[in-house]
């Protein structure tokens, strides 16, 4: 896929380096995962220990897009939506923002990025059906009943509450979302 918005891309990829550059000076090594391998990435770097590998956020990926999910719910994401998931591999990013800690979601690779798009299939489809503001979903929120998410009409961001309207807007659009976040390692282990 083209990026349709490679100034919001370049945004991803500055917040994705932000947050590497702050795991890396508060634990002296790149973040970690649970090897597995049935489930790899792009992303993967080294072995860390005997269950553990080191990796990061990556950006030179496949051409990925979202054709088939347009086709599927006869409709068009918008592009922000768009660029957002096919800008960069990489795991759940912790953030914190002023309403609390969060993490953005982005595929690990190409088998989950098709898991992403049946996900935002099924989100979407509950979203018509309860006839609500089109949305897709970023980021978990601490708070397990809340996502962050983007209206498909508008691309604003906001918080909602899982199967219900929007009901708090962060910011105008996802580059403005994302320049607000902070990481958040409060979750981590030392």
């Amino acid at each position: 896929m083209k990026i349709t918005n490679p100034a919001l891309s370049e945004i991803i990829w500055q917040t994705a380096q932000k947050y590497l550059q702050a795991y890396r000076e508060k634990f002296s090594h790149l973040p970690l995962i649970e090897k597995d391998e049935q489930w790899l990435s792009p992303c993967e770097q080294e072995t860390f220990d005997d269950k553990h590998i080191t990796w990061q956020p990556v950006n030179d990926i496949e051409a990925l897009d979202f054709d088939n999910v347009e086709q599927a719910l006869e409709m068009t994401l918008h592009d922000d939506i768009k660029t957002y998931f096919t800008s960069i591999y990489s795991d759940a990013l912790s953030m914190s923002c002023a309403d609390g800690g969060l993490d953005l979601l982005f595929a690990w690779n190409k088998d989950d990025f098709e898991r992403l798009q049946g996900n935002i299939i099924g989100h979407i489809i509950m979203k018509k059906k309860l006839k609500q503001a089109l949305t897709v979903f970023i980021a978990a929120t601490d708070d397990d009943e809340h996502i962050i998410s983007v209206n498909n009409d508008t691309g604003e961001v906001w918080v909602e509450r899982v199967g219900k309207e929007p009901h708090k807007k962060l910011a105008e659009s996802l580059a403005e979302f994302l320049s607000t976040l902070s990481p958040d390692f409060s979750k981590f282990s030392d």
